[in-house]
């Protein structure tokens, strides 16, 4: 997703280590942030606030907090440090405590973790982790944006618009931790908001995006604070009249379930799984089950699965930003047969001969973004399901095109 990441001005550029003389490394080698407005603490204790201040100023996406080295935040996927000043066990404890509930820090003290949700003002919005780590308190901050994306901010393809308009069946975003599911999520939410008189009900821990009441009736639930548990509100959801459900996470095989079977009772369910691939989600997805369940997941996979999106997040060409990849998968005939047998494996093949249906491979998609200057050769390849193909297409396009590889 086009999550553009602000450029420093020019006398505040973040430095990593090296030889170079100009930019000088701290703590364990990460790029620092320079100029007056680094947020060092004053008399040896942290602020929070002059933390956040950076990490919207700098549109970082993490801010972690840790014992023995200064505040660091990701910016372009690196970790770049703010100031030099270390953090001690007082300071990470201050830092907790100062933005998390006593039911959090509860939780901390029992469970040795906590996540929930954080609104800095009307600056940003963070997901907040919380942990213990030994012997210390830690802490990771994730910025939400405040402004909900549209299809064409984030690249979604076109073909997802006609996705959300569908009454019922399953839809899964896939992709690593950081990947953007969320904010994919959000958009395609605020879509089916705006365009469709439904009641949506979202489960998630914590709440990330808040989405008013456009033409829909929207309740958003967190589990810990709302609602104990995935499986609990699923249940729960299925009395309260939805018609579209979002489950932020598919945890454990009691949310699965309950997720699939909401989908075959007339609702539309978009869930995330941390897998990557079409193939591999759904394998995953069978695999949770005892194998003496998995021939009647796969049927009922079969008949509920509406389309896979998968997708990874990138530093584009000209290092300002990062930038979305996707593989989408839309269940037809075949694909629900191939699904029923467990021939996954000819999913791939599948989905590479179905274009004009809006398929697309990962890898294909990381190719045209490559052609057109989107991302670099090296990213390309970091990222690629299959190297050797993908090394293949691209030497092929080099000789063909006089163009070589960005990167490399």
């Amino acid at each position: 997703m086009a999550e553009e990441e602000q450029g420093q001005e020019a006398n505040n550029e973040p430095s990593n280590g090296g030889g170079d003389g100009n930019r000088p490394a701290f703590g364990s080698g990460a790029s620092s942030f320079g100029g007056s407005g680094v947020p060092t603490p004053s008399g040896g204790r942290f602020d929070i606030s002059k933390l956040l201040d950076a990490m919207v100023k700098y549109n970082g996406a993490d801010l972690h907090i840790r014992v023995n080295r200064p505040p660091c935040i990701r910016v372009r996927g690196e970790l770049r440090n703010l100031g030099t000043t270390l953090l001690t066990s007082e300071d990470t404890m201050s830092l907790m405590k100062s933005i998390t509930s006593e039911r959090n820090q509860t939780e901390l003290g029992e469970k040795g973790g906590s996540d929930y949700g954080f609104a800095y003002g009307d600056a940003a919005r963070f997901r907040v982790s919380i942990f213990k780590e030994r012997g210390n308190v830690g802490m990771v901050m994730r910025q939400i944006p405040n402004k909900i994306r549209t299809f064409d901010e984030i690249g979604l393809p076109p073909v997802i618009k006609d996705v959300c308009l569908r009454p019922r069946g399953l839809v899964l975003v896939v992709g690593p931790t950081g990947s953007g599911k969320t904010t994919t999520l959000a958009t395609m939410l605020d879509f089916i908001n705006s365009e469709r008189a439904d009641h949506i009900i979202t489960i998630e821990d914590p709440i990330e995006y808040y989405h008013p009441h456009k033409k829909c009736v929207v309740t958003q639930r967190e589990v810990g604070i709302d609602v104990p548990s995935f499986p609990e509100a699923l249940r729960r959801a299925l009395r309260q009249d939805p018609d579209i459900i979002l489950v932020g996470e598919m945890r454990d095989l009691e949310t699965i379930a309950t997720a699939i079977t909401a989908a075959e009772t007339g609702h539309i369910v978009f869930a995330t799984l941390h897998t990557t691939g079409s193939a591999k989600t759904i394998d995953r997805i069978v695999d949770a089950f005892p194998t003496n369940q998995q021939e009647q997941i796969r049927t009922q996979l079969s008949t509920t699965l509406i389309a896979v999106i998968s997708q990874l997040l990138l530093p584009t060409a000209d290092g300002k930003g990062r930038v979305a990849a996707f593989e989408i998968m839309m269940a037809n005939d075949p694909i629900k047969a191939l699904c029923r047998k467990g021939e996954t494996y000819k999913i791939n093949s599948h989905i590479q001969t179905a274009g004009k249906e809006g398929m697309i491979l990962l890898d294909d998609y990381l190719f045209n973004m490559w052609t057109t200057g989107k991302i670099t050769y090296n990213d390309m390849m970091r990222v690629s399901q299959d190297p050797e193909q993908l090394e293949k297409k691209s030497r092929e396009y080099t000789e063909k095109n006089k163009r070589p590889p960005q990167g490399k």
